[in-house]
């Protein structure tokens, strides 16, 4: 039997333990963001070895962001309910394997249901992740450090990912870049029961299937149409997939609020820090995703650059997130973390600014310039954000709470290559790529400068981190 963690009469601080827990819980985060950039260079190997259509190319490269998803908000009420670190002990056995699946993969339709299973695999490790933060570092000023580092983990798989994913096309076949996981998998499976604590939430109630079944009803086509509206415009099958998933959607809202133990309790929702963290967490998936596909095309259509070179260019950016991310925590010791937000964004807007103001005839220099400034801007929103969601919800609640900072992440990069990338394509079709480029910021920039002033007015009252 599972033995509930008793909360202490105050937060207790952590120690080398809990530390070394932590690298445990960032190493599969490193590794799922480092598995999303190395595919993106194996993709052309592995469509001539599976003879890859363009369509099951787009699937090998999609199914996996859809399955994350659609099960993210159910495996992170699960894990409340059966057990953070059992659940997370089984969707590292679970990703290992399809790891492997994957890598071994004779066709292109093996290759797109390992990649399925991936993707379910992947939908347990971040909310699990997250929640177990929570419960390892109770002191808040180490959960922000912890959750920062956590976070950071994400920049640095996409700046490790590439160099890992050359060298090994270069060396190996296409199938290696799925095995670099699966070490890491094996690992957590052996140092994890020993490290990490359980918990689980002794007072929920049994999973509501109908609404499992109805959130993935929601999701899974929204997701599918914003993605392909993203993509290919407007056509009649995107559209109709949409407006299901918004209709399931209505449904699925209305039963939660009828049920005792909903798949996701919409009363956390009634707590400002929450619900002003998730929206402004949104928006900036939302534009800051757009934004750095639109300045890698740019480098590369624009500038002329090489693929590695384009990724050179990124490179200061990816390094100044990270910075960042480890940098708001240790500011909002003693700054407000409300103002640290709204400093962070409005550091982001001046940088889109740069980017909407950016002559191609000038170099790379100062589109580079422009994404790093922005993405100094990062750490505070997505790391103090995060805890904030996190830290804002009953620790028993605290599963559900990191899927839906998850989820919200996931799809509003989806939503925002659907609105602004759209937007954006179509200016490029009409003017070329630098006037989509200074649309796309131009809009950013804006939208960030409103969230500045909403995120200081709803945040303010929050406190700097206590010791």
């Amino acid at each position: 039997m599972t033995a509930t963690i008793a909360a202490p009469a105050g937060p207790v601080r952590a120690g080398r333990r809990e530390w070394i827990g932590l690298a445990v819980l960032a190493l599969p985060t490193l590794l799922v963001s480092l598995d999303v950039f190395v595919l993106v260079l194996a993709l052309p190997k592995l469509a001539v070895s599976l003879h890859a259509d363009g369509t099951q190319q787009l699937w090998i490269m999609d199914t996996y962001g859809f399955m994350v998803a659609g099960f993210m908000v159910t495996m992170g009420t699960l894990g409340d309910r059966i057990g953070r670190r059992k659940l997370l002990l089984a969707g590292a056995a679970a990703f290992g394997l399809a790891s492997v699946f994957a890598a071994f993969s004779t066709t292109a339709g093996m290759l797109i249901a390992a990649r399925a299973a991936l993707g379910i695999a992947g939908a347990t490790l971040a909310p699990s992740t997250l929640s177990l933060i929570g419960t390892l570092f109770e002191n808040p000023r180490q959960r922000a450090e912890a959750i920062g580092i956590w976070a950071g983990c994400f920049s640095v798989g996409a700046i490790v990912g590439p160099m890992v994913g050359g060298f090994m096309l270069e060396h190996f076949w296409w199938g290696s870049v799925f095995l670099l996981g699966v070490p890491a998998m094996v690992l957590l499976l052996v140092v994890g029961p020993k490290l990490l604590p359980e918990y689980r939430d002794e007072t929920a109630g049994r999973l509501d299937l109908p609404s499992v079944a109805l959130s993935l009803a929601t999701i899974l086509p929204a997701v599918y149409g914003v993605k392909e509206l993203a993509r290919d415009g407007v056509r009649t099958v995107p559209v109709l997939a949409l407006v299901a998933g918004l209709a399931v959607g209505y449904v699925f809202v209305k039963r939660q609020r009828t049920l005792d133990d909903p798949l996701i309790d919409f009363s956390l929702f009634a707590a400002k820090a929450f619900r002003t963290t998730l929206g402004g967490m949104l928006l900036f998936s939302m534009l800051g995703g757009t934004t750095m596909l639109f300045v890698a095309q740019f480098f590369q259509l624009a500038q002329h650059l090489s693929p590695v070179g384009a990724a050179l260019g990124l490179l200061p950016g990816m390094a100044g997130s990270t910075v960042s991310f480890l940098a708001a925590p240790v500011l909002a010791r003693r700054v407000r973390p409300g103002r640290l937000i709204a400093g962070g964004v409005a550091l982001a807007a001046s940088g889109m600014v740069i980017l909407a103001l950016v002559d191609p005839a000038a170099g790379p220099v100062w589109p580079s310039l422009g994404f790093a400034v922005t993405s100094l801007g990062v750490g505070p929103m997505v790391a103090l954000g995060t805890d904030l969601v996190v830290g804002s919800v009953p620790v028993r609640k605290a599963g559900a709470a990191a899927s839906l900072a998850q989820t919200v992440n996931e799809f509003g990069y989806a939503f925002g290559l659907a609105t602004v990338g759209t937007l954006g394509n179509a200016v490029v079709r009409s003017h070329g790529l630098p006037d989509g480029l200074h649309v796309v910021a131009g809009l950013a920039a804006v939208a960030f400068a409103a969230l500045v002033w909403f995120v200081a007015r709803h945040l303010r009252s929050i406190r700097p981190l206590a010791a």
